[in-house]
């Protein structure tokens, strides 16, 4: 009542002082009214909507995070007597990626009758607008070619397997463990904590490091003139101590013998085999116990890296008596 006693004032107000006589009656085509009614209705359309989607998409997400959680809780029941089952460690892997991507695409699915909700009650005809939108239906087709490529993408690297969360991976040049797997992006987490976001499409190569055995190396750099016999039965001495002690090495660590490192050093070089994720783990540890039980040997290491230039392969030396033809046109 109060609202249109308001309006009403506010309009003869502005009939009373406006002297243009075509200013008038562009005033008298609107209906104030009308307008306040419909722009109000709509804003608490809009208000109730966007609560009502609040609601479904705060209790969507806690029932799939309560399905997913209680599966998980199964698989872990499962898994409790501690043994190393491979089998069960990938269930695991992929319950999260399924979750992730279930979470994912809820979120976009809201996102999306969302939208559609609120162009609805502002009197957008979002059907029509599909439907024969014509240049403008082109323009977005062409800027959602990126997002449509995601989608695909993403869809081919789940559908293959490629990747699962929780896993150690290489993508293009990004080095860490998967986070998340998205319909646009796939999330991983590098050694530093860093989240990197890479989009689908962008994905060109994929190094997947936790499928399998991986092979580690220790080096323990050396002098030239270090016993190096003393020191691999040493480190002979340390490996069976510890075999058999952790169930993440696969076989006997073995003992390649002195190599060149990179840096021109020389090292006695170990391969160790370990599952998928245990590797930098017990690279550690077997580095640990080697120098210990070298220390405590008496064995001097080099306490910074020794550049030992390689042998060259010896050159042909020249023939001390060597034949001499002569010309014999050159006497003449």
């Amino acid at each position: 009542m109060y609202n249109n006693l308001f309006l009403t004032v506010t309009n003869e107000t502005l009939k009373q002082y406006t002297k243009n006589t075509f200013l008038n009656k562009f005033l008298n085509k609107f209906d104030f009214d009308e307008i306040l009614w419909s722009l109000t209705t709509e804003v608490i359309s809009i208000i109730l909507i966007s609560i009502l989607f609040f609601i479904i998409t705060e209790s969507g997400r806690k029932i799939i995070n309560h399905l997913f959680k209680k599966y998980q809780y199964k698989l872990n029941e499962s898994n409790s007597d501690n043994k190393i089952d491979n089998s069960k460690i990938m269930i695991q892997r992929r319950n999260k990626t399924i979750y992730t991507l279930t979470q994912n695409a809820f979120h976009y699915l809201v996102i999306f009758f969302w939208l559609y909700s609120i162009l609805s009650i502002i009197g957008i005809p979002v059907g029509t607008l599909i439907a024969g939108a014509g240049i403008f239906s082109l323009a977005i087709g062409l800027g959602a070619q990126g997002f449509v490529g995601d989608i695909v993408s993403g869809f081919f690297i789940l559908f293959e397997h490629q990747i699962d969360v929780g896993e150690h991976v290489i993508i293009n040049s990004t080095n860490g463990i998967v986070d998340a797997i998205g319909l646009r992006t796939t999330q991983i987490r590098s050694s530093n904590g860093t989240l990197n976001f890479i989009p689908n499409r962008n994905i060109t190569t994929i190094s997947n490091l936790s499928r399998g055995n991986i092979s580690t190396l220790v080096n323990i750099r050396i002098m030239p003139d270090s016993p190096i016999k003393e020191i691999e039965d040493i480190m002979n001495q340390v490996n069976e101590q510890k075999k058999g002690t952790n169930a993440n090495v696969v076989g006997d660590p073995l003992i390649f013998g002195t190599v060149y490192l990179d840096d021109g050093s020389l090292a006695i070089q170990v391969v160790i085999t370990a599952r998928s994720g245990t590797e930098s783990k017990i690279q550690a540890d077997y580095l640990a116990d080697y120098l210990k039980a070298l220390t405590n040997a008496g064995i001097v290491l080099p306490m910074s890296p020794q550049t030992v230039e390689v042998p060259q392969k010896p050159k042909k030396k020249p023939d001390s008596n060597p034949i001499t033809i002569t010309n014999p046109l050159q006497n003449k």
